[in-house]
């Protein structure tokens, strides 16, 4: 089974070249087989050149902007069975790989499978807020899932889907901007096989957004989005701004 990344990446000349690295770590510790896409999503730095300087990465142009247009294209322009979408400003932790590689062939009804983010560059205090609204995500996630039966919870930038599955719901939704796209696919491919949320499946990354915009203000505004997708069938909020 093949395992293909996808990294959208707008502007991210500061980070990009760490996410790969840590990509490429991760593939070296094991012997599956694997693929690196970069989407370079109009970028007007480094981003491009940055990612084409690393051999074995295909570098793929978008020119639609947005991050589900440029999901869309890594899907479109993979190969694997099984895609992971990472953003360009996260680091894989060691085992990461292995973790989704047994998930997925040990559980041939899995579909899509996620887990947190650990915000590299916050204090202890940011870290614990987040971790609060982490444990709301949860319960959210376990009524979808189990009681509602009407979807379930993926973090967006750690989170892995089956080809065959994304295929079956009709791809990505190209109108959603921003907020709700991981909702969104959570709720439609639930229809089609398990979706599942797991602690263990832990995600480095930068909290420059939650910085930028107040951590409570963006534990809100993640929360409302997801159950407006789950729920009403589209995100609350349609604007978003580039944090770079």
């Amino acid at each position: 089974m093949k395992i293909s990344f996808v990294i959208p990446a707008y502007n991210e000349e500061k980070r990009i070249g760490s996410c790969l690295e840590s990509v490429k770590k991760e593939i070296e510790r094991y012997s599956y087989s694997t693929e690196i896409i970069v989407v370079n999503n109009n970028s007007t730095d480094k981003t491009k050149e940055i990612a084409e300087g690393f051999p074995n990465v295909k570098v793929v142009d978008e020119k639609n902007k947005g991050l589900v247009w440029a999901r869309k294209c890594g899907m479109d322009n993979s190969t694997g069975e099984i895609i992971a979408n990472i953003d360009a400003d996260v680091i894989l932790p060691e085992g990461w790989l292995r973790k989704v590689m047994t998930e997925f062939t040990t559980d041939g009804n899995l579909v899509a499978l996620s887990g947190p983010y650990i915000y590299y560059d916050l204090n202890i205090f940011q870290r614990f807020v987040v971790r609060i609204f982490y444990y709301f995500g949860y319960l959210l996630y376990f009524l979808t899932n189990n009681i509602f039966k009407i979807g379930g919870m993926l973090q967006g930038g750690n989170f892995i889907v089956r080809r065959s599955a994304m295929e079956k719901i009709g791809g990505y939704d190209t109108r959603i901007k921003f907020y709700g796209e991981d909702s969104d696919i959570a709720k439609r491919i639930f229809k089609v096989g398990k979706v599942k949320w797991t602690f263990k499946l832990l995600m480095y990354t930068s909290g420059r957004r939650l910085k930028e915009e107040g951590i409570i203000n963006m534990g809100i505004k993640y929360a409302v989005n997801h159950i407006s997708e789950i729920f009403l069938n589209k995100p609350y909020t349609e604007k978003y701004i580039d944090i770079r």
